[in-house]
């Protein structure tokens, strides 16, 4: 339903349009392709249904910008107008969260598109031969946002909306007010705002063309992009990288070479018209037909403006629309490339050196490993000036220095950019931590010796993915003492990656069937469609690489309860998992710098809670089975999945903690492994790794001093 939406500021005046349920055409996408190539008329067309109006307002407007395009002359020599852009990342951790690297590849496209530096210019069919025109407009990412700090151009917010694409407003704001760089209006009087997200409510591509109506609007002066169309590298393709060309064609005033309407094809189309001279009457392609005549005369299939995938060319007539507006008014188009206004955004030629950044491909690592360092400095830099506490070499001139770390300890690490006569400097201190050797077991983790986040530094490692209700300290609920770890899961939006990992933990030496890992958590869904995931990785090269997850709970898995408001569990909330060491896949871990973490995948479920780590031979290392004289059953068994694939859980409850034996057997009563695992009071969940037999049915017998179970299961 269509609203007046008044912005967070006074520049941002717009409608906001929820379009509901997009419903594919394939006849409006190119060959092959699963999203309609462009939206620009669709999403006029659902302006003119739901604010009529409005719409009638917005047209008016464009009739005022195309009375100046037909009054316009051009300059006997072309300007080069400059064009300050900015792109701003709506993600939420996967793949739409494109690099700095696809970004930059964009913006070469597109500055090689419309100064006709495409090669593959000269190759038009014969007819056109001649005709592909520079347009003599650049784009330059902007180097300084809002409020004066320096940025590279590009913003990023973390967000579910990336997935919802029906509300361009929506997007919009949360790209505005909840990014990384500045939150606030990006005027589109100082910046063309360029949207790249993962939906965009069903198209490739969208924006509107100007409007004095819509131009105090930073919406209607936008551009969305979806990821996968954005440049040629990383998410996208060199057959999807034109997808900008054409929709900063809409932005300055272009039609589709048909002219209005998202529906190439169609027999009607002849007797629409893009108001340009010297582009053919067509009906529009969706793929290269050379021989398309369908409205008389050979139609420009290989036109920006076109659907087809062999695009290479703007004509002449189509570059005097554009650059007449850029030149006028309607939209402040033309405030955007003056001088003023470059200066104030840092779109201007040789920006002045502005911030001395880096990152390093490792934080934690163990002695003796190197750390890769990367400058993220900008702009210009041409001398970089290192300082590394503890490490070798303890200096360096060079821009993406290696350096060693030869000794435990956490240390910091400093850079001074230059440029010439201008410097910039950075010390990040405590960056990079260098463990010590690993525990010996047994080895337990209760939280209790921990005050603050600050003290655990050294021991456990935090990354909640920049959400700020990740894993923190608490002391609201605990199975064992008065402390334990909790993800603030109630408040996270969307989806976020909560990750606790451990320093070392010497298992060298130790061998399988021997060593066991078991932790207890609590949790609980806030509706009983959430899909949460939590995930054990475990590493053999101290951190370094971390490969697939040796355990996997999802949500339902972790439990089938429901709490509404924010959770705290109780004592007999608490779940017991024990993952043991019991067959070869587990055999690269029995090594010296073992580190495991825990990841937890949000998506809008309740609290989270984990306490009493353990790792250990035998009996675990909290006493909870030591004094233990009357033995109760093992209660509550269940298999899942049954049949599995390799992994299967062994769910059951116990009145008193106790040891359980685990037996797996053929048919014919053969034992084909085993393990014992210190079974605690209440619910517990044993992994059991069936990766290494064939395929059949087996039992699993379950035995303590009291009660025998046995259970049957399919293997697959």
């Amino acid at each position: 339903m269509g609203k007046i939406f008044i912005g967070l500021s006074s520049i941002l005046f717009t409608i906001t349009v929820g379009f509901g349920q997009y419903k594919f055409n394939p006849q409006n996408a190119r060959d092959g392709e699963t999203v309609e190539y462009c939206h620009e008329n669709y999403r006029l067309e659902q302006m003119r249904l739901r604010e009529p109006e409005m719409y009638q307002q917005y047209i008016a407007g464009r009739q005022q910008l195309e009375v100046e395009t037909q009054n316009y002359v051009a300059p006997k020599s072309d300007i080069v107008y400059i064009v300050p852009i900015v792109f701003h990342v709506i993600h939420n951790g996967g793949p739409e969260n494109i690099s700095d690297e696809q970004i930059y590849d964009a913006v070469q496209i597109l500055n090689r598109d419309f100064r006709r530096l495409n090669a593959d210019a000269d190759n038009v069919q014969p007819l056109f031969q001649g005709m592909p025109k520079d347009a003599s407009i650049e784009f330059r990412l902007a180097t300084i946002a809002p409020n004066g700090d320096c940025f590279k151009g590009i913003t990023r917010t973390l967000t579910s909306l990336t997935n919802d694409g029906s509300d361009g407003q929506a997007q919009l704001n949360t790209a505005f007010f909840g990014n990384d760089v500045y939150q606030g209006t990006w005027s589109h009087t100082n910046y063309l705002n360029i949207l790249v997200a993962r939906n965009i409510g069903g198209a490739a591509g969208y924006t509107y063309r100007p409007s004095s109506w819509g131009g105090t609007s930073v919406y209607y002066n936008s551009i969305w992009m979806l990821q996968n169309y954005t440049g040629s590298i990383g998410t996208s393709s060199v057959g999807t990288s034109r997808t900008l060309t054409h929709e900063v064609g809409h932005w300055l005033n272009l039609k589709h070479t048909w002219g209005d309407g998202n529906s190439p094809g169609l027999a009607s189309n002849c007797d629409m018209d893009d108001d340009v001279e010297d582009t053919p009457n067509t009906v529009g392609s969706t793929y290269c037909n050379f021989n398309e005549t369908t409205c008389g005369p050979v139609a420009n299939v290989e036109n920006y403006m076109d659907y087809s995938y062999c695009s290479k060319m703007y004509t002449p007539g189509q570059v005097t629309r554009m650059r007449a507006a850029l030149v006028s008014a309607t939209a402040s188009r033309s405030n955007l490339w003056t001088a003023s206004n470059l200066a104030t955004v840092g779109a201007i030629d040789n920006p002045p050196l502005c911030k001395a950044d880096f990152f390093a491909d490792r934080r934690v690592i163990c002695a003796g490993e190197s750390v890769q360092f990367s400058d993220n400095s900008f702009n210009a830099v041409s001398g970089w000036t290192w300082d590394f506490q503890g490490g070798t070499p303890a200096s360096s001139m060079t821009e993406n220095p290696s350096v060693i770390y030869s000794t435990p300890g956490t240390y910091q690490v400093s850079l001074t950019a230059s440029n010439g006569g201008d410097s910039e400097s950075e010390t990040k201190v405590a960056y990079i931590t260098v463990l010590e050797p690993g525990t010996s077991l047994p080895f337990y983790e209760g939280f209790e010796s921990f005050s603050t986040l600050t003290d655990m530094q050294n021991s456990w490692f935090i990354d909640n993915g920049g959400s700020a209700n990740g894993f923190e300290l608490t002391t609201s609920a605990a199975h064992t003492g008065a402390k334990s770890m909790k993800i603030n899961n109630f408040y996270q939006s969307g989806i976020n990656k909560n990750e606790l990992s451990s320093s070392n933990v010497d298992l060298s030496g130790e061998v399988l069937n021997d060593v066991t890992l078991s932790f207890r958590y609590a949790y609980r869904k806030k509706a009983a469609t959430n899909q949460e995931y939590l995930k054990v990785y475990f590493s053999a090269d101290c951190g370094e690489s971390w490969g697939t997850p040796k355990k996997t709970f999802n949500a339902t898995m972790m439990s089938n309860e429901v709490a509404t408001s924010p959770w705290t569990p109780t004592a007999a909330d608490w779940k017991t998992v024990h993952v043991p060491f019991s067959n070869n896949s587990f055999t690269p871990f029995l090594v010296e710098n073992f580190r495991y973490k825990f990841v937890f995948e949000a998506n809008g479920g309740n609290n989270f809670y984990l306490d009493d780590i353990n790792i250990y031979k035998g009996s675990e290392s909290d006493d909870i089975v030591l004094g233990i004289e009357e033995k109760g059953a093992v209660n509550e068994i269940t298999l899942f999945p049954n049949p599995n694939n390799g992994e299967m859980n062994v769910s059951f409850s116990l009145s008193q903690a106790q040891l359980v034996h685990l037996t797996v057997m053929d048919l014919s009563g053969k034992e084909l492994k085993s393990t014992v695992v210190s079974g605690a009071i209440g619910e517990n969940v044993i992994m059991i790794d069936n990766t290494g037999i064939a395929s059949g049915i087996y039992f699993i017998q379950l035995n303590t001093e009291a009660s025998r179970k046995m259970l049957q299961f399919v293997k697959n």
